[in-house]
């Protein structure tokens, strides 16, 4: 095994999942990445997994239900296999991802007793999410109770996007206690607008819409790589339809669905992040593959709405920018459903002049697949948003080392 070596940690911890990518720390460099590891369906089926930087697999294993009850022994686990692959880990710290900082984390941030506090108060915001983060972080201060830990907010990219992008049609008083359009994702388009030098220094310079469509989905408007406008809001709910939320709807059906219908916001809290979406149209499921595949009109009415509305939204994002110079796809839809990639760019050219090359699209590579004759560019690139966790844990870490 390797001699122990400092090393960083970035992790993602969802509601029955947790994921770890591991980076080695070598002097002033920036941090490395080495391999990732996750556990996924904790406490029911679960499973780890876990694949080199180089796309070796080296984790393929199914546990006993009872060994994976919580995230507390997902995380000792997978740190477990990390130090079997990797000999014994100097961990300097971990990088948390965390979707919901509001008004108040403007960047990230070393958590303490305070920050934790702020964070779970911003739970309501974010229920898919932000509670799980919380178990992320007492899983690690178990673990480790003297290992420096980080929060990445997803929310503050979008922080300094014009007003006009973050008020929402309330009376001005309710932007003033802070009710504002925050916009989420933004550790995955912070990323992306990273990549754009390399990938197209014209987008890099310019007008991109950035479209992050996975289980959850949303719009970036990118001007030399700053958001300027995003299409969620003060909730993960607003915007695109998505795997199991509806996206935007209009407020005078949620006073129905109170008022009329016997709804309360106990009951409205699961039909809007749990039911609704792809899953709620189809009947089927939320995951864009499956319905690709089935037969069923109604998964193809979800497919259709999905598209309907991401190319809406992406006419909407070209407002912002005042014109458009390039598309991005990422994460898991953007990054593997060819189809659906080439469904929203017939829908917008009709307005742009904007062509798919057609076997690029169906390559399995990602880079560029519009046409030679297009004048937007269309990109595939994979999203990292453990990257840029890496990158804020490492500063960090240096600055309070350098202070101690």
């Amino acid at each position: 095994m390797a001699a122990a070596r400092p090393c960083i940690i970035a992790l993602n911890a969802g509601s029955s999942s947790i994921k770890l990518s591991l980076y080695h720390l070598d002097g002033t460099a920036p941090p490395e990445f080495v391999a990732r590891v996750q556990a996924e369906e904790i406490g029911d089926s679960p499973h780890l997994s876990g694949r080199l930087a180089d796309g070796t697999d080296f984790l393929d294993e199914t546990p006993a239900n009872h060994a994976l009850a919580d995230h507390d022994s997902a995380f000792a686990r997978l740190h477990e296999a990390l130090a079997q692959q990797f000999g014994e880990l100097k961990l300097a710290a971990v990088g948390h991802r965390i979707v919901h900082g509001g008004s108040r984390f403007p960047r990230p941030t070393i958590i303490d007793a305070a920050t934790r506090e702020d964070i779970a108060a911003l739970s309501p915001m974010a229920p898919l999410h932000q509670p799980h983060h919380l178990e992320g972080i007492d899983a690690v201060s178990r673990f480790a109770p003297r290992t420096l830990q980080v929060a990445c907010f997803d929310t503050s990219f979008h922080l300094e996007m014009p007003i006009v992008a973050q008020l929402t049609g309330l009376p001005y008083r309710f932007f003033e206690q802070g009710l504002r359009r925050f916009g989420f994702h933004g550790l995955s388009y912070e990323y992306i607008a990273g990549r754009l030098d390399d990938v197209d220094e014209r987008l890099a310079k310019g007008r991109t819409i950035v479209a992050h469509l996975g289980n959850g989905a949303s719009l970036c408007a990118l001007q030399a790589g700053r958001s300027v406008d995003t299409t969620m809001g003060f909730t993960p709910l607003e915007g695109l339809p998505m795997g199991t939320r509806p996206g935007n709807i209009d407020p005078g059906l949620m006073l129905h669905l109170e008022q009329e219908l016997g709804f309360t916001p106990e009951t409205l809290q699961p039909l809007l992040y749990q039911q609704s979406g792809l899953l709620g149209v189809s009947g089927i499921d939320s995951d864009m593959q499956t319905l690709l595949e089935s037969d069923s009109p109604r998964a193809h009415l979800a497919i259709e709405f999905f598209v309907h509305r991401v190319a809406q939204e992406m006419a909407r994002m070209a407002v912002s920018l005042g014109g458009i110079d390039g598309i991005v796809f990422t994460a898991g839809i953007g990054e593997h459903a060819a189809p659906i990639r080439a469904a929203v760019v017939d829908r917008l050219a009709p307005l742009w002049p904007v062509a798919l090359d057609e076997s690029a699209n169906r390559a399995t590579e990602p880079g560029r697949i519009s046409s030679r004759n297009s004048a937007i560019a269309v990109h595939v690139i994979p999203t990292d948003e453990e990257a840029p966790i890496a990158r804020h844990t490492w500063r960090l870490h240096r600055e309070q080392s350098a202070h101690a």
